[in-house]
């Protein structure tokens, strides 16, 4: 079962970015990181970790947005501060569309959640270190049998997960 670790918003904590990928770097195919780590491009902790610019990261190698396949699914990472996720989601959907992207990452707001819009899953992490809408700092990690049996799992900075907050879908 292929599955994604997907982090934003740590706004300059390395321990906690570190143990994260450490605790599941033996059980995910790949770790994202949705911008605002406030950290260099090549910082030792953000090695392997497929990665884009938020609007507090001053370190100009990084991408706006990244695209790439694992497996069957096809991702869009962003930041989401280009297309205004803190009001709607529309303008990150037609970006989405255009790529032929069925997963799409993005931070900023740091509100964790995800849903399926028109057959794409949009997934929000929440943050590393500053959550709005949970006292708790959160990740997300995706897992999927088949683009019809999708599963959100999201879990606080300590590596507990958050039962309430599992998402699953069909794609």
């Amino acid at each position: 079962m292929p599955k994604v670790l997907i982090m934003s918003d740590s706004h300059g904590l390395r321990k906690e970015v570190a143990m994260i990928k450490d605790r599941h770097k033996d059980s995910v195919d790949q770790v994202i990181h949705c911008g605002d780590s406030e950290l260099d491009m090549d910082a030792p902790e953000l090695y392997d970790f497929m990665k884009v610019a938020g609007n507090c990261d001053i370190d100009g190698r990084y991408p706006n947005e990244i695209d790439f396949s694992v497996q069957d699914l096809t991702f869009f990472v962003t930041h989401g501060h280009l297309f205004q996720v803190k009001t709607t989601l529309m303008p990150l959907s037609y970006r989405a569309e255009e790529l032929g992207a069925n997963v799409i990452c993005f931070g900023h707001s740091h509100i964790a959640g995800a849903e399926v819009v028109k057959g794409r899953l949009f997934i929000n992490p929440g943050s590393v270190r500053l959550p709005r809408g949970r006292k708790e700092p959160t990740y997300a990690i995706l897992s999927w049998e088949a683009k019809q049996d999708v599963t959100v799992d999201f879990y606080d900075v300590s590596g507990d997960k958050i039962e309430e907050m599992t998402y699953q879908a069909a794609l």
